[in-house]
């Protein structure tokens, strides 16, 4: 089974919503149940590319055309088949903070780092060392004797975080932004990590409005919570060879992407700007 990861930088906040919250949050964001790590289902992502290959049938209705079902499946009573294309959800890597120094971070942990070096398959150049609950490694953009300020806390630094930010640069070569990642990261433990994800994303108030006044809808007011832009996702993506003359799954997904100008709306909200992301595989 050959297998390749797909990263989406979001452009813009990110809300893929957990349905209705009885916290004080109307709207939250899908997060890991035992991390509070915020993620986007493969679902999700299933749905958004499975829409690139749909087309009309001679009725005028949306059908998924033969590469798609090849893809993505065909949900047909009488005919199911499972597509050969596997999407799994998009964990963070890298998660952006207010920073005193160098206006934001990029915050990642040794859990997150872990989980990615076995999902893709990789080694880190070298192993981090243990750090206590409130020190960190960090990059010389946001730190300042040997101290980083996080939104309110104040983390010491015991090191320098430039040789996993050396290996993260490379996974967004066309990313101008990312380029300043070995400036901007900080390696934090994982509890501190946990409490930033869930804590420090945006948190908006919205109205509904009355289709026909106009105007605010009596009741209609709604907290949204929403992953800043900056984050940086990955998601593994693997491909079931069926046929031997089937196109590659991976390959027609990468080449519709960079088709599409490399630019990936995912989750809710799209008319007002939320969900794009810039979108690799690798």
């Amino acid at each position: 089974m050959k297998k390749s990861i797909m990263y989406l930088f979001a452009r813009t906040p990110v809300h893929v919503g957990a349905g209705n919250s009885v916290g004080a949050v109307d709207s939250p964001v899908m997060r890991e149940r035992h991390t509070r790590i915020p993620i986007i289902p493969g679902s999700a992502l299933k749905g958004t590319l499975s829409d690139f290959w749909n087309e009309f049938d001679e009725k005028g209705k949306v059908v998924r055309s033969k590469i798609g079902e090849h893809l993505f499946g065909r949900g047909s009573d009488s005919d199911a088949k499972a597509g050969t294309l596997l999407i799994g959800e998009a964990r963070v890597l890298a998660f952006p903070v207010r920073s005193a120094k160098g206006c934001f971070a990029w915050i990642t942990c040794p859990l997150v780092l872990n989980r990615y070096v076995r999902d893709a398959g990789l080694a880190l150049e070298s192993e981090l060392p243990v750090f206590g609950e409130m020190q960190c490694l960090s990059g010389s953009g946001v730190s300042y004797e040997s101290k980083v300020v996080l939104e309110e806390y104040v983390v010491e630094s015991i090191g320098s975080s430039e040789v996993v930010a050396a290996q993260l640069k490379s996974l967004l070569q066309d990313n101008v932004l990312w380029q300043s990642v070995d400036q901007h990261l900080v390696v934090l433990s994982n509890s501190l990590f946990s409490y930033f994800v869930e804590n420090a994303c945006e948190v908006v108030t919205r109205n509904r409005i009355h289709d026909e006044t106009g105007t605010a809808e009596k009741g209609g007011l709604f907290s949204q919570e929403q992953v800043p832009s900056e984050t940086l996702f990955y998601s593994v993506i693997a491909e079931q060879q069926r046929g031997k003359d089937a196109p590659g799954a991976i390959a027609a997904l990468s080449a519709k992407l960079s088709e599409l100008g490399g630019v990936l709306q995912v989750g809710g909200h799209e008319t007002i700007g939320l969900g794009f992301c810039d979108v690799e595989v690798q």
